[in-house]
């Protein structure tokens, strides 16, 4: 990678140096890992210590760090700025060779976009509709009538299915599913016969799609993921779901069908959604939370069944003072087994 004087980076970020501006930075790393040569960074304050040990050549640091080991740079948000130079001196992720590749089969009647990249493997159907520089890892598949936005990320494995759209600046990651049939059926006296799924998907801009997620289709109408929403590894939305902006899913949650997420949601992992739920703006869920009932906006839940956090914890204090009292009853039942077993003696 090529070498960066704190003065440059720092001029990237709009940030400030204390310590030597002229020191040079070749790679990102963790405040733990880090040796010299490295930048790393300190955003939770609960890695304050090991700041003072970091071998790191610089940190990048909120406004009330004054101390370390290392040059710092002095941003409003390190956790962002990091993000950012990471970026810059990872610099860019392999990508296909500019134009198709001649083992990738593509329609005479699909549409594509300037400069776009398309791998080996990868297959366009019929009718699909690819915008200008998106790239299309080997053995992804976009089926009929599919609209790709701008700028578009499919990797490897990634299958769309047919009539479905993704908006400009779309990342799908390896292996995930968009499109594929709403789990319905009705039965018929003598098996569970097929409801057909024949909505779609609508994936807004700036969607970036995990590993192994599954996007189903909507029985009628749209499942749509809002513009701006991240979607974690192994997470499954099922159909007529409608996820809105700048939401956060974490990996493995479960939302079952025509929940309706606000804007600005944030899901901690494995969290599961019954169907049919209201869920407001900036509603926060735990890890594992069990969510059967709809929430307000605002409001942060957690547990099975779910139930506001404060709610909770005062439910798990609750569990321990039960515990303990569970313990002292015993004690006092083996005391009066003892004082009745002296009272007979006595009587006696």
């Amino acid at each position: 990678m090529k070498p960066y004087k704190l003065k440059e980076i720092a001029h990237f970020l709009g940030g400030t140096v204390i310590g030597d501006p002229e020191a040079m930075v070749t790679h990102p790393a963790g405040i733990r890992e880090a040796t010299p040569g490295a930048i790393t960074f300190l955003a939770n304050p609960k890695y304050a210590p090991e700041l003072a040990t970091t071998k790191a050549t610089a940190a990048i640091v909120g406004p009330d760090i004054t101390e370390a080991p290392c040059a710092l740079i002095k941003v409003d948000n390190p956790d962002l700025a990091f993000a950012k130079i990471v970026a810059h001196l990872a610099g860019v992720t392999p990508k296909p060779e500019l134009g198709t590749h001649r083992k990738a089969i593509v329609s005479r009647y699909a549409t594509l976009g300037k400069d776009t990249r398309i791998g080996a493997g990868a297959i366009v159907e019929a009718g699909a509709v690819i915008g200008d520089r998106c790239t299309i890892y080997p053995g992804a598949y976009v089926g009929y009538g599919a609209v790709l936005g701008d700028d578009c990320t499919l990797y490897p494995g990634v299958v769309i299915y047919h009539n479905i759209s993704l908006g400009n600046r779309v990342s799908v990651h390896a292996n995930a599913v968009i499109g594929s049939d709403g789990f319905g059926y009705a039965w018929d006296g003598t098996k569970h016969a097929k409801i057909p799924q024949v909505g779609t998907v609508k994936i807004g801009d700036d969607v970036e799609i995990g590993a192994g997620v599954a996007i189903d289709r909507a029985r009628f109408g749209e499942t749509v993921i809002g513009p701006g929403t991240k979607v974690d590894n192994l997470v499954q939305i099922a159909h007529n779901v409608k996820i809105g902006a700048h939401a956060l899913i974490v990996a493995q949650v479960g939302i079952a069908g025509s929940t309706e997420l606000g804007n600005g949601v944030v899901v901690g992992g494995q969290v599961g959604f019954a169907g049919h739920l209201k869920i407001g703006d900036r509603a926060m869920f735990m890890a594992q939370s069990g969510v059967n009932k709809s929430v307000p906006a605002g409001e942060s839940w957690s547990g099975t069944p779910a139930m506001p956090h404060k709610q909770w914890l005062d439910k798990e204090r609750n569990q321990k003072k039960v515990s303990g009292l569970r313990d002292t009853v015993k004690k006092l039942e083996e005391r009066i087994a003892a004082l009745e077993a002296k009272l007979g003696e006595s009587e006696k």
